[in-house]
């Protein structure tokens, strides 16, 4: 995996016009509310161990309380809770990880009980998973999960279904060579059971890159690229694959049911990107209302050097692709670790409305000052972008990442906001610990 310059997600829209992408500078700034504001809660900076694209989830809340994990300067894990309105207490937990690998994220959630569910400190290591006390509290210990397929984990994500339970997904194997593996935990006997040894195989040659997400019909949707080995550059193609039986059986989006394992000779691609094309791996997915679905990501055009960020959708019956507004900086991807890139891998929300399908996409592009961004179409498709600034300072190489349950049920866009540094190969930059932000908008603000 690479995790990227790190965006943050603060979401809204002050003007009902679609202005013309400009330079950075021009960009109308739009407000969000700062829910950690005089707070004084600090984060490590030096890498992007805490806010690269695929920490799922930053930020979550179950009833009306929130909670956020973070990396503090010492390694040790922390967690935030808060409710609106006030001053958040903050948790640390009897845990120390290895902060100068940018890949061992913290991913968080909350199940239908109010438990708390944490798994962090993973590249190609053992399981390290912590679970809360009682609903709603920070007090995590140890846990155990399933015992099998957990000692060689990477990328753990979490997510939470509408009865309230979680599946948990992890790669098992190394870049370039492993799988996908997906647990389901039940909430009336808190216990995890494994759904699926390996979803997608990579037969040993390759391995999946994906990225998941909960429909607001409770579909579930998993798109990925191709990698065939650690280099970065060998990203290819875009495949999709859905359940509608939480997560048992998988069909294509023309409803044609896979045998699973998913293979590269069996995967629906629904987007044919070559090798070499600065294809990025680890973006965002999600689903709307009548079988819409749609993937942010960026490549570039084999006529071009320069990567442009795309949304490739579907609409209930053919996928489609576009380009947000065009980018003027070359750059390309290759090697292995983590990697200093100048844009970051986005963020996409979508929703239906009047009839048409409305998108936003977080991004930061150090072209445009490496602010926190945001892209909007009221009509996908058939209407333009429009590029508004979040922040008015740099965010050096954030990424975008939010609370994806507040987002689905209450259309409350929380994004995990903070300035962090990241060298290339895993190296660190002299910075010092940064303030942690979680800035807010609602869609009815975002999309007026």
């Amino acid at each position: 995996m690479i995790p990227l310059p790190h965006v943050f997600l603060a979401f809204a829209l002050a003007s009902a016009l679609f202005l013309p992408s400009m330079a950075a500078e021009h960009d109308p700034l739009l407000k969000t509310t700062d829910q950690f504001a005089g707070s004084g809660i600090l984060a490590y900076a030096r890498n992007s161990v805490n806010s690269p694209s695929f920490r799922k989830n930053s930020v979550c809340t179950w009833q009306d309380t929130h909670f956020a994990a973070y990396y503090t300067e010492d390694g040790f894990v922390n967690l935030a809770s808060w409710k609106d309105g006030q001053k958040p207490l903050v948790t640390k937990l009897n845990y120390r990880a290895n902060i100068a690998d940018a890949h061992n994220v913290i991913s968080i959630m909350a199940d239908g009980s109010g438990i708390l569910h944490l798994a962090c400190d993973h590249h190609n290591t053992g399981l390290h998973y912590f679970k809360g006390s009682a609903p709603g509290s920070t007090d995590l210990k140890p846990a155990s999960m399933i015992g099998t397929q957990e000692n060689n984990l990477t990328y753990p994500e979490f997510y939470r279904l509408a009865n309230g339970d979680l599946l948990f997904l992890y790669r098992d194997g190394a870049s370039g060579n492993g799988n996908l593996v997906m647990n389901r935990y039940d909430l009336k006997t808190a216990a995890w059971k494994r759904l699926h040894n390996n979803l997608i195989d990579g037969e040993r040659k390759r391995n999946a890159y994906w990225q998941f997400a909960v429909g607001v019909d409770g579909t579930l949707h998993v798109s990925w690229v191709w990698r065939e080995s650690p280099d970065v550059a060998t990203n290819h193609d875009l495949c999709y694959a859905r359940s509608k039986d939480g997560g048992l059986t998988w069909e294509t989006s023309s409803g044609k049911k896979y045998d699973l394992p998913i293979r590269e000779a069996t995967a629906e691609v629904v987007w044919k990107i070559p090798q070499k094309s600065e294809l990025m791996n680890q973006t965002a997915i999600t689903g709307g209302e009548d079988c819409i679905t749609a993937t942010a990501t960026y490549w570039r055009d084999p006529d071009s050097k320069i990567p442009n960020y795309r949304i490739v959708w579907f609409d209930g019956k053919s996928w489609h692709s576009e380009k947000t507004f065009e980018r003027k900086t070359p750059f390309s991807l290759s090697g292995a670790g983590s990697k200093r890139i100048p844009i970051a891998r986005p963020q996409i929300l979508m929703r239906r409305h009047d009839g048409k399908i409305q998108a936003a996409m977080l991004f930061r592009d150090e072209e445009r000052g490496s602010l926190a961004e945001i892209a909007v179409c009221r009509d996908l498709g058939n209407a333009p972008w429009s590029v508004f600034a979040l922040t008015e300072d740099s965010l050096g190489h954030w990424e975008p990442t939010y609370d994806t349950d507040l987002w689905s049920e209450k259309r409350i866009l929380s994004v995990f906001a903070l300035h962090v540094g990241q060298g290339d190969g895993e190296s660190l930059e002299s910075l010092p610990p940064q303030p942690l932000r979680i800035l807010n908008i609602t869609a009815a603000e975002l999309f007026r």
